[in-house]
């Protein structure tokens, strides 16, 4: 028995609440180590000494290419939990409990694992409709300036004195004329990047918070446009950067001309005095910022009334507009405690308001049920990129990076995530996969398969390319067709028709070493989904048992042959 692979987290992803009821338990042990693993669970305040435990044997529920990760999930009896692991491999039987090995049980219940009360309040409980949702990702100065337009122009405007810029001329209201296009290709949400009054095209350095930019329209154009969506069943999401601003915001300009006796002296992050805008953007500013971008100073959201005025923010648009959710720039660099009091204030006017943070990295520590609902899933593309665009990979290890991003958080909170392959800040997808659209489309359909949100980057549905920021940003290309239209608007309507491709579980049929045939399955108790994919560069073989049921959407199989670049959607029902 490899001891050193033994892994278990109390009140973590590796324990925790489904509800006020069920719970789940993992374990980690060295892949194949295991003949079986057993979870014993009783009453920590149980009045009678031993613990009397009740036991169930745990299933292998994912596996990567180093590890087996054990789960059970049960209804508990109990509230209150002590509980250990039975491990046995071979002759070798261990006892595994706070963090250690042993041959035999204790009556100190101290001594074993812990969770400690089942609280409706520390619950993980993203928005139910989060596993439901198509987000359609709209970056507004590019998109429409009206129904199948966009001028492609560059404007001007002026805001309380200040001017503030666009680039190819989208609109709010270009955005509402096309509110029927996207209901047509199955989307059911909108999430925006920044709409708020800001300096530059992107709308990251804000002027404002209480306002949509003029170059976008008025607040009433917000207004029609978020009326428009939930006339038509969607949702609308929008973008707030409050880790930083524009440096033209009027309370950083009373710091630059009134320096320690602006009442504003404290809203931002480790300044210098005296305050300067440094007109040479190679000069490192006297006061810190987002990235070193001079035009973005960093707010001291650790401030009692920086953290108010945000807190206001958040409720003005939640309450004024019924927007229904937040997407937060940069959250990662964020004070959690502020994140804590927008999520309250949040879910004060809305509980089924959506709060998504930017989060590059491992998310769990925002993950908690305090902070944030979901994070932008930045791995999801990471993995597909060396999977379906370089090849770099093939199905052993594309698998072990799923199981990965399956088992480092809650359940919960891995059907909220928001997974993309496209993204404001990134290159085209497609442009990563060269000229190899069959392996593009292949990514979407993961996409679209996979545990959590699907986020599309607008554009992606008509073979928008680009390495650039430049390019992957330009203008909507409207009018253009292409095939990528159709698969798209396929592959959306079966997600959005199969209950088992958006809430089932997931598990991995085939994924073997030195392989690129990809097979996994999404289940519900009464029904699955089977969907296979082949990247290799040549016919792969299928098993007839993977192909018994109901062929819901195919290319290129020929009998139990798949052809390269060719998938198959295969629903079983009993």
């Amino acid at each position: 028995m490899n001891k050193k692979a033994v892994l278990h987290i109390p009140m973590s992803q590796y324990a925790f609440a489904l509800d006020e009821e069920r719970m789940v338990f993992r374990l980690r042990t060295a892949r194949g180590d295991m003949d079986a693993c057993r979870l014993y669970y009783g009453d920590r305040s149980c009045r009678q000494t031993p613990v009397i435990f009740d036991s169930v044997l745990m299933k292998v529920a994912a596996q990567d290419e180093l590890f087996d990760y054990y789960e059970t999930e049960f209804v508990s009896p109990y509230r209150r939990l002590c509980y250990y692991f039975e491990l046995t491999a071979g002759e070798e039987r261990f006892l595994y409990y706070g963090d250690f090995f042993s041959d035999h049980c204790v009556d100190d219940r101290s001594e074993y694992y812990q969770f400690p009360y089942m609280h409706r309040d520390d619950l993980v409980r993203p928005p139910q409709w989060m596993q439901d949702a198509v987000v359609y990702n709209i970056f507004p100065d590019s998109f429409a300036s009206g129904k199948g337009f966009i001028s492609n122009e560059e404007s001007r405007k002026e805001f309380h004195g200040k001017t503030v810029r666009g680039k190819r001329g989208g609109t709010l209201r270009g955005i509402t004329e096309n509110i029927g296009y996207l209901k047509e290709l199955g989307f059911n949400t909108l999430y925006m990047n920044p709409i708020f009054a800001a300096g530059e095209y992107h709308k990251y350095d804000l002027l404002d918070y209480f306002h949509v930019d003029p170059c976008f329209g008025r607040d009433e154009d917000f207004r029609e446009l978020v009326d428009t969506c939930h006339g038509n069943g969607m949702r609308v999401i929008i973008d707030g950067v409050f880790n930083h601003c524009g440096w033209q915001w009027d309370k950083f300009g009373d710091v630059v001309d009134k320096g320690k006796d602006s009442q504003y002296s404290d809203w931002f992050y480790r300044l210098e005095y005296p305050v300067c805008r440094p007109e040479d953007p190679e000069v490192y500013p006297d006061y810190e910022c987002f990235g070193y971008e001079r035009m973005m100073p960093k707010l001291a959201t650790d401030r009692e009334a920086v953290a108010d005025y945000f807190c206001r923010v958040c409720r003005y648009w939640l309450e004024e507009f019924h927007i229904d959710g937040w997407r937060l720039d940069v959250a990662s660099e964020v004070n959690d405690d502020f994140w804590r009091r927008f999520y309250r204030t949040a879910k004060s006017v809305n509980p089924e308001a959506a709060l998504i943070g930017e989060v590059w990295e491992s998310a769990g520590h925002w993950l908690d049920g305090k902070i944030f609902d979901s994070s932008m899933n930045y791995d999801f593309r990471k993995h597909c990129r060396r999977f379906f665009a370089s090849r770099s990979i093939d199905a052993a290890a594309f698998d072990g990076r799923v199981t990965h991003m399956r088992i480092r958080y809650r359940r919960q909170s891995v059907f909220a995530q928001m997974n993309l392959l496209d993204s404001h800040d990134v290159s085209r997808f497609l442009s990563l996969c060269g000229k190899d659209r069959g392996a593009y489309e292949l990514a979407v359909l993961f996409l679209m398969t996979f545990p959590g949100m699907p986020s599309i980057f607008y554009g992606d549905e008509l073979g928008v390319e680009g390495v650039l920021e430049d390019e992957y940003r330009q203008a909507m290309p409207w009018g253009r067709e292409d095939t990528l239209l159709s698969f798209y608007r396929e592959a959306i309507r079966f997600r959005n028709g199969e209950k088992a491709l958006r809430r089932g579980s997931f598990r991995t049929v085939s994924a073997e070493k030195g392989s690129r045939l990809y097979v996994y399955e999404r289940r519900l108790p009464e029904e699955s989904v089977l969907v296979a994919m082949n990247m290799e560069e040549n016919d792969a073989a299928l098993m007839p048992e993977w192909l018994e049921g109901r062929i819901l959407w195919q290319r290129g199989l020929r009998g139990e042959r798949l052809g390269s670049r060719g998938f198959a959607v295969i629903k079983k029902e009993w």
